[in-house]
């Protein structure tokens, strides 16, 4: 109702009550019931009100008993009236009380509405009295679906423990605390912060128990989060196979600030500073390792690990000043390779990545990942050893080859002079000698002689990097000295030779040995490969003039040719298609070729033979051979 509803109703009763009073035969203090009006009046919870009721039905009593009885008789009549104006004095100082004790439990009810927790008030039964706004947000349910319900039943509350414990605790102690679940009206569980306090009468009795929930379910979900990443975190720390520290640089990063703040770079202070580090090093604190690193300095309870980074860093390390800069710039990490010293004294090389914090917010706890790399070093000097052997290998193999290669080259104008020496000792046997023929067999024996001395002395310039002794050639005579050479071997290998020489040739300019030795190496390879085959063995030399500026050489035989396999590496150094060859011939002649700006090709088919294409540049104005 309203509160001129209540006031309607009460001026209502109170003049029913004059009426009655002052017209009803009864004997009777029947004013008395004007404590109705007032208390109606009281409704309304204005004071005005009640003093208004409360002085109009004093009125009104003294108009009954005045018309009634008069102001003359002062017997029982007017102790009845006074007696109605006391009911209703005392009524109205009650009804104030508790207006203003309701007032009080208002604002106190409004109060316990405006915390974001919430708060419910249950008898000592369990059934809820008040139940505030955060309450109905929350949970879902009005405060009128509320009041009246158990609120275990309401809420399907789950205790820490058993709800007798918690009861006999509450009582004994006049408050609890704890974390309990709950569920709202939609099904949602939610972890509480849970406070109790019991409210007792004057006689210490417990009428009630005020409750105070907070929702910490997100926290403890994030707890449990951060319990779980923390447990993991744990186990990937102490089962990583690589060694990790993690170190407190919090004295490093105030020392390195007050530099800073004089205004001197970080580098220029550690440059000039050298005792800076020996004290930041003894600032770095150990503040936790993992198995792994323990084993690799040979520690074997953690309780003994060294405390600070100078204790575990080799007098020799020079990475500590490159992460001091790093850490000073803000990097957000560095990497490097340093020595750690072992319990025992040994000096382990490691290689290390450190990971700084982004910022001073995010605390100075650094992790560095260490890495033993002793096998490595190891390997890397067993490598290093099994280089200079190889290299070794190499050069005596060079020298080797390079020792047959003057073998090979020497061996033919050797062989010249003992068949040229042995020639001119059957001219002299004979009755009567043949002074002509010894004296041309002496001869030639001289010229190899010379030939051979050439070819050591071009081998002595080439190693001495001298430059070659060139002069302008005739092709002509070129082949038919290097024909000449070979005429023996040609013979031995049943080998026919043809040279066709196309007429009016200009003239080359190079090393007369040099080139000499590449059309020998050439026919002699050609000897060598027709030297298994049954049928005709052929080697045809020819000279033409392929454009104004080269001619061309060309070496054909007819033996088994080369491989597909084999033409692209033929003339690699070392590489060789015969049993015991050396694989030397072809590389010189290459290189030889082109070191006079011509070039060395082949073309072969298997089965048809194989064609040596010496090209080498003319003579400018150069005669005719």
């Amino acid at each position: 109702m309203s509160h001129s509803a209540y006031r309607l109703a009460a001026a209502s009763l109170a003049l029913c009550i004059f009426l009655f009073d002052m017209l009803s035969p009864l004997e009777g203090a029947v004013a008395v019931l004007y404590v109705l009006v007032v208390l109606i009046a009281a409704r309304t919870s204005w004071r005005k009100d009640v003093f208004a009721a409360a002085a109009g039905a004093i009125v009104l009593t003294l108009v009954a008993y005045a018309i009634s009885h008069g102001f003359e008789n002062y017997e029982s009549p007017a102790l009845r009236a006074l007696v109605s104006i006391a009911a209703i004095g005392i009524t109205t100082m009650l009804a104030l009380q508790n207006q203003a004790a309701t007032a009080t439990l208002a604002a106190q009810a409004r109060l316990l509405n405006l915390s974001h927790d919430m708060i419910y008030v249950r008898d000592t039964e369990g059934v809820i009295d008040f139940w505030n706004d955060a309450a109905e947000q929350v949970y879902g349910w009005s405060t009128t679906e509320a009041v009246g319900r158990v609120a275990d039943e309401l809420l399907r509350t789950k205790y820490p423990t058993e709800r007798a414990t918690v009861e006999a605790a509450l009582l004994q102690n006049g408050r609890w605390e704890g974390v309990l679940e709950q569920e709202t009206r939609s099904g949602v569980r939610l972890v509480l912060d849970s406070r109790w306090a019991v409210q007792q009468d004057r006689l210490a009795k417990p009428i009630g128990v005020l409750e105070i929930h907070t929702d910490i379910t997100e926290r403890q979900a994030a707890h449990a989060a951060l319990v779980k990443s923390e447990r993991r975190y744990r186990r990937m720390f102490d089962s990583s196979r690589i060694g990790v520290l993690k170190e407190d640089w919090s004295a490093v990063r105030r020392e390195l600030e007050s530099v800073q703040e004089k205004g001197i770079p970080v580098s220029d202070y550690l440059a000039g500073n050298p005792d800076f580090l020996d004290r930041a090093r003894r600032l770095v604190r150990i503040v936790d390792v993992n198995p792994a690193l323990l084993s690799m300095v040979f520690v074997e309870d953690p309780k003994h690990f060294l405390t600070t980074a100078d204790d575990i860093l080799s007098a020799t390390d020079r990475a500590f000043a490159g992460a001091l800069a790093a850490f000073a710039r803000g990097d957000a990490f560095y990497e490097g390779e340093t020595e750690m010293v072992g319990r025992d004294g040994e000096v382990i090389p490691v290689l290390f990545a450190i990971t700084f914090p982004a910022s001073a917010d995010d605390g100075d706890n650094v992790l560095i990942y260490v890495v033993d790399i002793t096998e490595r070093r190891h390997a890397q000097d067993a490598i290093q050893q099994a280089h200079a052997e190889l290299a070794h290998a190499a050069r005596v193999a060079t020298l080797g080859e390079l020792t047959a290669s003057i073998a090979h080259e020497v061996s033919q104008p050797l062989m010249a002079i003992v068949t040229n020496g042995e020639a001119g000792m059957r001219w002299l046997r004979r009755d009567p000698p043949n002074l002509e023929e010894v004296e041309t067999a002496l001869g030639r024996a001289v010229a190899e002689g010379r030939r051979a001395s050439d070819i050591v002395k071009r081998i002595r310039a080439f190693l001495k990097k001298a430059p070659s002794h060139r002069g302008e050639l005739v092709l002509s005579v070129l082949v038919e000295d290097a024909t000449a050479l070979v005429q023996r071997e040609l013979a031995r290998a049943n080998v026919q030779l043809q040279v066709d020489i196309q007429a009016g040739i200009p003239n080359v300019r190079g090393d007369r040995i040099q080139l000499q030795q590449v059309l020998v190496n050439l026919m002699i390879n050609a000897a060598h490969a027709m030297s298994a085959q049954t049928g005709p063995r052929l080697l045809f030399i020819g000279v033409v003039q392929n454009s104004s500026k080269s001619v061309e050489i060309t070496v054909r035989d007819t033996g088994p040719g080369v491989s597909e396999e084999h033409l692209q590496r033929l003339f690699e150094p070392f590489f060789s298609t015969k049993r015991d060859g050396m694989g030397m011939g072809l590389a010189i002649c290459r290189t030889t070729v082109q070191a006079h700006g011509g070039r060395l090709a082949i073309e072969s088919q298997p089965g048809m033979g194989a064609t040596f294409r010496v090209t080498l540049p003319v003579t400018d104005g150069s005669a005719a051979g």
